[in-house]
């Protein structure tokens, strides 16, 4: 009888990018800031999500934050720039879908552990009547491409 092999499951598709970190985003003891590492994840989150060209587009003009969970596994600092940000989707339901971080210094291997692991809850919503939407088919099929099942 002989062993067949399995093929290894596909890896999850995940957007990376990267994004500079400014002197201002350095605090006293020399890392960034927490309130800045929020801001870098937020704008690691625009080229995937908010330009133009992106099924995801009319997010920018009504999308919410609805939860925020950030854990730091090491330091980055100044030097560390550009952040290596890599992006993928958690969950994704009707308004909502969570968004997933690993962030590590610019020189870091790909597998090597992140310095700081995140997730965000983001949720479509409707500027004019003040409720949340929901997500269009084009906007669902779209974060479904980065779903990590």
């Amino acid at each position: 009888m002989s062993v067949q092999e399995q093929p290894a499951p596909a890896a999850p598709a995940r957007f990376h990018t990267k994004v500079e970190v400014r002197w201002s985003d350095m605090d006293a003891f020399q890392h960034i800031n927490h309130a800045r590492m929020v801001t870098l994840l937020e704008e690691a989150r625009i080229p995937w999500l908010f330009l133009d060209d992106r099924p995801t587009v009319n997010l920018r003009a009504g999308c919410v934050l609805a939860d925020l969970r950030v854990q730091y596994k090491g330091q980055l600092r100044h030097e560390d720039s550009p952040l290596d940000v890599s992006m993928w989707v958690e969950r994704l339901r009707a308004v909502d879908f969570t968004v997933s971080y690993e962030v590590r210094a610019a020189e870091a291997a790909p597998d090597s552990p992140p310095a700081v692991i995140a997730s965000t809850q983001l949720a479509a919503f409707d500027i004019d009547t003040q409720r949340l939407r929901r997500l269009t088919p084009a906007e669902r099929d779209y974060l479904a491409q980065w779903l990590d099942d």
